[in-house]
């Protein structure tokens, strides 16, 4: 490298160091002012409405005079909290879909503690989502309403739309697993979708350990992209740091992530043996209680909404084109 060409790489190099230094300093600034308060989700104005056991059913506060007359039902998934869908205030489907004119209700599952180890999906399905499905339906005088269903909370939403077609209007998934033996999904793998037990000895576990720790189950997800989700985000993070909006963005999905309920241990048992290992969905045969999940009963209008990107639920796990039945995905 010639003298010119050196005294170029310092003067760049002593630049960037310089840039990087203000950034910490205007960080450090913005994290030493920062309170609980200001990374709050979850904070469109709503109502419960319902209560059982642990769940809360919620209705958020409309934002037009006369909502639309079916209400939609938001069902998320049992692992992290349902307040992705309401992130803050320039990020949350809720208030997107409020200032449509929707009427929306949420469930928030809570968190499950030991006297709850003994919940199974027959209880979160034809238990918790149909009371409160029945609960809407009577607020509203109707038969029917919309629902969407997010990732697990998707699932459970064809489950119950399976078994209860006549009380779902409409129906919309989002990034919902419906071939759980895709191989180019990493749950899927993990779950046991190729050798079963031998990956995941899912009663070993639960039998030892009764419900399935939240911490245990978000340290399973990072590990599934260790450097991207457990380095290379807090070394990106140099980039926002002297920005307190991205910043604050950046804490709220953080806070957001490490909030993981435990796992009801018969629930959990149920869903990595029957749907991961067993791939009993589109099999036909999921049992939940006394009823069997036939998808070929969803006949109402459904819109599968996925990921092109997603290394959780692949596209080619949420559209699923081989069922022995017909299903109209």
């Amino acid at each position: 490298m010639r003298p010119a060409q050196w005294q170029d790489a310092v003067v760049n190099y002593t630049i960037k160091s310089t840039e990087t230094a203000k950034k910490v300093i205007a960080g450090i600034d913005n994290f030493s002012h920062l309170r609980e308060a200001d990374i709050e989700i979850g904070i469109t104005p709503k109502q419960a409405v319902y209560r059982e056991d642990k769940l809360v059913l919620y209705r958020f506060q409309p934002l037009v005079e006369q909502p639309l007359p079916i209400p939609l039902l938001i069902v998320y998934a049992l692992v992290n909290r349902p307040w992705m869908v309401d992130l803050q205030t320039d990020r949350s489907l809720v208030a997107s879909l409020l200032r449509l004119g929707l009427d929306v209700y949420l469930i928030d599952w809570g968190y499950p503690t030991r006297a709850d180890r003994w919940l199974t999906l027959d209880d979160y399905i034809n238990g918790y989502i149909n009371n409160c499905v029945d609960f809407i339906c009577k607020q509203h005088r109707l038969n029917q309403i919309n629902l969407l269903g997010i990732c697990q909370g998707g699932t459970f939403s064809l489950c119950y739309s399976a078994i209860y077609p006549e009380k779902v209007k409409n129906l919309t998934v989002m990034v919902t697993p419906v071939d759980f033996h895709r191989p180019d999904a990493l749950l899927n793998m993990q779950g046991g979708c190729t050798i079963g037990t031998e990956a995941l000895d899912i009663d070993l576990m639960v039998d030892t350990l009764g419900n399935i720790s939240g911490d245990y189950l978000n340290l399973d997800f990072l590990m599934l992209k260790p450097w991207q989700l457990g380095v290379q985000k807090y070394l990106d993070l140099l980039e926002i740091i002297d920005n307190r909006d991205k910043l604050l963005n950046f804490l709220r999905m953080e806070k957001w992530i490490f909030d993981s309920p435990d796992q009801a241990g018969e629930a959990y048992r149920q869903f990595l043996k029957d749907f991961y290992q067993g791939n009993k969905l589109i099999r036909g045969e999921i049992v939940l209680g006394d009823k069997l999940v036939n998808l070929s009963n969803i006949r109402m209008p459904v819109l599968n909404l996925y990921a092109d990107k997603d290394h959780l639920v692949t596209p080619a796990s949420s559209l699923f084109k081989s069922s022995p039945e017909p299903f109209p995905f």
